[in-house]
């Protein structure tokens, strides 16, 4: 294989450092912390380390820098506790000599979160992995532990301190939950006919370029930079004639405003204040290019004094924020959706937290448990969707837990977290 596991060493007494990704929704208004399946799968790999009486130390993020959510992580360690029969204490340090206290301190068996790694000025830097290994927090805890586990497969995208920084001075290896993805998504996508050649888990496009099988794909969410990474890999897909973009969320708000559409003032703030209004021109080229794929809300749910009141997109009120689609776009994107073969979502549609606004994302969702064809749900948020509507994960035929993460690497993009294991393996498999 081209990547240790939690298999190939013996972790007993051993100080182990976990990246994982329990970033999960937060309420402002209410300081609420939302559980997940993220959390809980999770939990399942502090466990096992626990259990193998290794000195677990955690790694994770909340948010970013500048958003609303960008919180400690105080409240996580309680909802991993509903989970854990050893509890995991929360350290309100990183790499300080708080944290390094605890560390140094550890006895078999026993686990510590350590804060938000984001509130660390380097940890979000674009460096290369090498450059990573000289980061704030590798330079301070690497001495003071034995391996590095990655068990974030839905931040290996990401060439960030705490996900690639540990691999060379360390060896690291994948922990479960990245584990079960890597097999899940080869199972579930790649065709291992002689077209390609499968090294472990990986697969090496030494042959003709994958092609991710698609008819249509469901874009929406919060992320609209990742949404718009994305659209620009897809509209270089064979017989692109033939497949559909049904965009939602943030991503579709950014492609109204491109389009022409008044989304009114206060909707155009909240782009503005993620950054996402920069990326208009963008979104305008794939509109102008790409009219006939890219398929926009024809109608929107805004909440006016709490309630939801739908609009055509060409009558958005001057107030109000747009929280969900509208029943006639639900109803077109089933259309769209009936006959498909390959179905991939990432993101949900509205603000589904709300009830009121919970209405796109559950109805196209549960008609898509129902569909014939493959359906792979991707996101942390949309797998929670599942959850609170009560749908049943076994009803598709795979949900992930990462979201950008894993569009990367359906679409054939080499991701840094898994990039770092294989150098890992190399350096360290003697």
């Amino acid at each position: 294989m081209e990547y240790f596991t939690i298999d190939d060493f013996d972790l007993k007494g051993k100080t182990t450092i976990v990246r994982v990704d329990i970033n999960t929704y937060y309420d402002v208004s209410s300081k609420k912390l939302s559980d997940s399946p993220r959390i809980r799968a999770h939990a399942k790999t502090i466990k096992e380390l626990q259990e193998k009486e290794a000195k677990v130390v955690v790694l994770a993020h909340q948010g970013r820098k500048g958003d609303e959510d960008f919180i400690s992580l105080e409240k996580h360690a309680d909802l991993l506790n509903k989970y854990l029969e050893r509890p995991i204490e929360f350290v309100n340090d990183i790499v300080g000599e708080k944290a390094k206290k605890k560390i140094k301190e550890l006895k078999e068996g026993e686990a510590i979160l350590l804060d938000n790694v984001r509130f660390l000025d380097d940890e979000t830097k674009e460096k290369s992995i090498e450059e990573h290994a000289n980061s704030t927090i590798v330079r301070e805890l690497a001495p003071l532990a034995n391996y590095f586990v990655l068990d974030g497969f839905s931040v290996a995208h990401r060439s960030h301190a705490s996900v690639v920084g540990f691999s060379t001075v360390l060896p690291s290896m994948a922990g479960r939950v990245m584990e079960k993805e890597l097999k899940a998504i080869s199972r579930a996508f790649f065709d291992f006919g002689d077209k390609f050649k499968i090294v472990g888990n990986l697969l090496l496009h030494d042959l003709p370029r994958f092609q991710l099988k698609w008819d249509v794909f469901i874009l929406a969410g919060a992320k609209v930079d990742d949404c718009l990474k994305v659209m620009e890999r897809l509209v270089t897909s064979k017989n692109l004639e033939m497949k559909k973009i049904l965009l939602g969320g943030l991503t579709a708000n950014l492609f109204l405003h491109a389009s022409g559409i008044d989304i009114n003032d206060e909707n155009r703030k909240v782009l503005q204040d993620m950054g996402y209004l920069q990326l208009e021109d963008r979104a305008r080229k794939l509109l102008e290019n790409y009219k006939s794929n890219i398929v926009l809300p024809e109608d929107v749910a805004v909440e006016e004094d709490g309630n939801r009141v739908e609009y055509e997109v060409k009558n958005i009120p001057k107030k109000g924020l747009i929280l969900d689609v509208g029943r006639k776009t639900i109803d077109k994107f089933k259309e769209i959706l009936k006959d498909a073969k390959y179905v991939i979502v990432k993101g949900p549609l509205g603000m589904y937290e709300r009830q009121p606004f919970s209405l796109g994302t559950r109805e196209i969702l549960e008609f898509l448990s129902n569909l014939k064809g493959f359906t792979l749900i991707g996101g942390g948020d949309t797998s929670t969707a599942l959850e609170v509507f009560g749908i049943p994960e076994e009803k598709f035929s795979y949900v992930s837990l990462a979201g950008g993460a894993l569009i990367d690497y359906l679409s054939g993009k080499e991701l840094p977290g898994i990039k770092a294991l294989e150098i890992s393996y190399k350096k360290f498999k003697k």
